[in-house]
């Protein structure tokens, strides 16, 4: 007999150890599906490459049928083997062609297939056991077609398979039945099958998703695509005699790399924005709205809302040092209306000067407790350990009061919860839970004695008096450029800005998920005086295709006059809350919209914290502007004030012109805010 010798049990061992390794690497490359790199739309300056190059590697998963009993010229054995499956390894380069903008494209692969496996066993006639073990290998060639149905990562393909063999060997191995327990195994045989096709034309069809790993900002961009591929039995068949087939469901992944062009390289027509074919109705129209003159400051008469929240650290009932905390002595020296002099150890926030009137909140209570020996106070403490903590947190405060400020004890009640009667969150909810939590730890302080309430409102749940002081304006809003990309809400993603002064200096902003934003001019120009500058709108629609259009703007940086005086009212809101506060319509329509003149600017601005996602938080600020904005107008009707000029504008999460900081609870609280500025007509 030919090519018969012993087969060493590390043989067995390998084949095992290499299925074990294969199974470790399809399970790998499924977890890599869940994987996807954010795009950042801001930083896009390069398309998604359209030839790709690069190494798939995965498991076959073979399936085997038919007939299989003559193994060569010297051994037929004695049972005929019918069915089995194995593990393979695949591994093959990878080139491609496909236009992100295109539905079609072309694939091709070519490398290392095995369609090894193991035979089911079988009894011979002389009741022993029988197995039979391939290492059946090909070289393969498979060009595919490719389609990507929803223009996104998705895509399909299909097409031929050539498969040269290149291992046909096997391994038979016969042991003794039970009915013969004196019988001696056999010597296991090792082959090579005989009457092998040396080509097959096969066919093979699956599914993939491309995961871009770089963003448009990098030239050479990589892309992850794990992927399944079904090859079915026809034109399968390993030998040119018996019935033998082989079906394979192949589980993948394959690492791609490909080079993106310049984006002006892509787009030809600079004035006119073409729609891509998903979205024909949708037209969006870029404009820019440069000021005449760029203030950087102006003077503001502040009326500033008390939020009558004193935040608590999780693992502390004392009233945290942040806070400014007189001596006794001190008392007789506060003024509310002097706070500069009474500032905390520790300020937060860019708003500093309304920073230090929050922190002074318990000292402003005290003080107008003492002018007003009958009002009254409830201190309600919640934390969410247990009612004892949030007693002990109001005890805190009320013992401050009584000891720094002489308030008579039975003046000041408490009462601990375990959670705020207004809690920072939905009910049950998960989303940023630790900064949730932090926001809840507080001590509310009531009301409704009418000395400490805000005009025209009483009872327990009403604000505090709002305090007002002078204070200068940075860039006053109405100084900043506005970018305005109508329709961009229903034809993109997002889009961005890029601006290049004369020198050639490019910055970017984004990305932008409402249809017009608004920069500080000072952002854009920095320290330059004045200057022309080159605007360019880069917006990605759902596909992924860019779009951009480019505008000239002259921009000047001008200092206004020193005696411009405007007035500035905030409005506050609740945790994803749009809807204003109800207490607050009548303050709006009684208060703010009377001060309101003939021709003045009306400058509306809402913000929120940085909790949740930024694209809600920024419809959620454009919506509470818009709010304020609807109150004031119905008011301003009956008052029948005309020639209003109103700029609104909702800023979400952006950290580059939020009122103050995240960092702690009550930064986060006053940055749910609508302020509203009044620049009276001269």
């Amino acid at each position: 007999m030919k090519n018969i010798i012993n087969l060493k049990t590390e043989s067995r061992q390998a084949w095992f150890s290499k299925s074990l390794t294969l199974k470790y690497f399809i399970l790998s490359a499924l977890i890599l599906l869940g994987m996807q790199v954010p795009l950042m739309a801001q930083e896009t300056q390069y398309t998604r490459p359209s030839f790709r190059f690069g190494v798939a590697v995965g498991g076959n998963l073979n399936y085997y049928t038919g007939t299989t009993q003559r193994l060569n010229e010297d051994l037929t054995v004695p049972k005929a083997f019918r069915q089995g499956k194995g593990l393979g390894l695949y591994a093959a380069p990878v080139i491609e062609y496909h236009n992100p903008e295109s539905l079609f494209g072309v694939m091709l692969q070519a490398g290392y297939d095995s369609r090894m496996g193991a035979f089911d066993r079988v009894i011979t006639p002389c009741d022993c056991e029988a197995d039979l073990t391939t290492d059946l290998g090909y070289i393969t060639i498979e060009p595919s077609l490719r389609f990507s149905p929803f223009r996104n990562g998705l895509y399909i393909f299909a097409g031929p398979r050539l498969a040269f063999n290149m291992s046909k060997s096997f391994t038979y191995s016969e042991r003794a039945g039970a009915a013969f327990p004196e019988q001696a195994d056999q010597e296991d045989v090792e082959g090579d099958f005989s009457s092998m096709n040396s080509m097959l034309i096969s066919m093979q069809a699956g599914a993939g998703y491309d995961f871009y790993l770089s963003s448009q900002s990098k030239k050479n961009q990589l892309i992850l695509s794990p992927f399944l591929v079904y090859h079915p039995y026809i034109g399968q068949e390993p030998r040119s005699i018996e019935t033998w087939n082989v079906t394979t469901l192949r589980v993948g992944v394959a690492l791609k790399i490909g080079t993106g062009q310049k984006i002006e390289d892509q787009i030809k027509d600079k004035s006119n924005v073409a729609m891509d074919d998903a979205v024909p109705s949708a037209i969006v129209k870029f404009s820019v709205i440069s000021p005449e003159n760029i203030p950087v400051e102006r003077r503001v008469n502040e009326t500033f809302p008390l939020r009558n929240y004193v935040f608590f650290d999780m693992n502390s009932n004392d009233i945290p040092d942040r806070y400014v905390l007189l001596t006794k002595n001190q008392v007789k020296d506060f003024k509310e209306d002097q706070l500069e002099v009474f500032t905390p150890k520790k300020l937060s926030g860019r708003s500093d000067r309304a920073m230090i009137v929050y922190y002074n909140l318990i000292n402003i209570v005290g003080d107008r407790m003492g002018k007003n020996p009958n009002a009254t106070i409830t201190l309600v403490g919640s934390s969410h350990k247990s009612d004892a903590d949030g007693r002990a947190m109001a005890e805190s405060v009320k013992k401050y009061l009584t000891d720094v400020f002489s308030i008579k004890a039975d003046r000041i009640s408490i009462e601990g919860r375990a959670k705020p009667k207004v809690e920072s969150g939905p009910e049950g909810g998960t989303m940023d839970l630790d900064l949730l939590r932090e926001d809840d730890r507080r001590v509310s302080i009531e009301s409704s004695s009418p000395a400490m309430l805000m005009e025209f409102h009483s009872g327990p749940d009403a604000p505090l008096k709002p305090v007002q002081f002078v204070v200068v304006q940075k860039a006053p809003l109405d100084s900043y450029i506005t970018f305005v990309a109508e329709g961009s809400d229903k034809a993109f993603k997002s889009w961005a800005v890029e601006t290049k002064d004369k020198n050639g200096l490019v910055k970017s902003f984004g990305p932008y998920f409402e249809e017009q934003v608004s920069i500080p001019g000072k952002s854009i120009m920095g320290t330059s005086p004045e200057g022309e500058y080159k605007v360019t709108m880069l917006g990605e629609t759902k596909n992924g295709k860019i779009i951009k259009e480019e505008k000239t703007v002259d921009m000047v940086l001008w200092t206004p006059d020193v005696d411009e005086l405007g007035m500035r009212y905030s409005v506050i809101y609740e945790f994803n809350e749009s809807k204003s506060i109800s207490i607050y319509e009548k303050y709006l329509t009684e208060i703010v919209a009377p001060k309101i003149t003939n021709n003045s600017k009306v400058i509306i601005h809402g913000y929120s914290d940085t909790i949740g996602d930024k694209e809600n938080n920024s419809k959620l600020s454009t919506a509470r502007a818009n709010d304020v904005k609807v109150i004031l107008e119905k008011a301003l009707a009956k008052l029948n004030v005309k020639g209003i000029k109103y700029n609104v504008y909702g800023f979400g999460e952006d950290k580059n012109v939020a009122p103050f900081d995240n960092d702690l609870p009550e930064g986060r609280f006053y940055n749910r805010t609508v302020i509203i500025d009044i620049i009276p007509s001269k």
